[in-house]
């Protein structure tokens, strides 16, 4: 097989950015990013026209990667653990290490049939919602998407929307690692937001870790498209006894040293950063 030049070039820079400690950058040349403001975005889907696009894009988007899934593109291994996610009653939120434009849909294969008829729900950067990748736009922009932003007035909307949602019992999916690293398998350390959002809301978080092993099957790119494993785990609630900033620590420190857990089981072997 012929090794991509890209690709190449995004292990290069995963690991310099392995060295440097820089966790919350991306590796990819990510599109330009525009300000979503407030009237651009309907978090809710509250209009008619947002109701027939977010129905329009799902049935795409379903299709679009069960076709991956039949051609061995995309393949789910196992998933472990769903008793976590379903003992949990009302709106939570998912945390998942992220390492592709894939893992969010094998997330959703993995919970889609134990959510009582509900969505996934996911909170994606600006750029991807306001100058999407190709082809990705339909899904990024409609597929139940909760797009962060840099502008204030934005931001409060958005809240109010996680707000609603996760008060009716939705399930929403953050990446709190913040950077997606292409089928990098270790845990990264973790950003304050998603559990930020835990304890303001005062809702759990489930965390999922996604192990990868190589398949027999090329990916185009001199590469083997990768089988995951989708962990579910136990989940993590607010600890209401301490101070908002000593719970948001808490929940996140937890949720990282699950991830590695679960990491140092599956490869049996200790997560040392700076290696290959």
């Amino acid at each position: 097989m012929e090794i991509s030049a890209h690709k190449t070039e995004l292990l290069r820079r995963i690991a310099e950015l392995e060295k440097k400690e820089l966790w919350h950058l991306d590796v990819e040349d990510d599109p330009e990013t525009f300000p979503l403001m407030p009237d651009k975005v309907d978090y809710l889907n509250e209009k008619l026209s947002s109701k027939l696009k977010n129905r329009i894009a799902n049935v795409f988007g379903a299709r679009f990667f069960d076709k991956m899934i039949k051609k061995g593109q995309l393949i789910i291994k196992e998933v472990r653990g769903i008793e976590n996610f379903t003992a949990v009653e009302g709106g939570k939120l998912v945390t998942c290490n992220h390492f592709s434009v894939c893992d969010n849909y094998a997330v959703w294969v993995a919970l889609r049939d134990h959510m009582g008829g509900k969505l996934l729900y996911k909170i994606i950067r600006e750029g991807n919602y306001t100058n999407p990748p190709r082809p990705f736009g339909l899904f990024m922009r409609h597929c139940n998407t909760l797009p962060l932003s840099s502008q204030s007035a934005t931001m409060k909307k958005f809240l109010k929307a996680v707000k609603v949602l996760l008060g009716r019992g939705e399930t929403i999916l953050i990446y709190p690692e913040q950077s997606m690293w292409w089928n990098y398998r270790k845990p990264k350390p973790l950003q304050d937001g998603a559990f930020s959002l835990a304890v303001t809301n005062k809702v759990p978080i489930v965390p999922i870790f996604i192990t990868m092993e190589d398949s027999d099957v090329p990916d185009g790119d001199g590469f083997f498209v990768q089988e995951y494993t989708i962990h579910i785990l136990p989940a993590i609630y607010p600890d209401e006894s301490l101070s908002r900033a000593d719970a948001k620590r808490d929940m996140r420190d937890r949720n990282y040293d699950a991830w590695v857990k679960t990491y140092e089981e599956f490869y049996n072997k200790p997560l040392v950063y700076g290696e290959v």
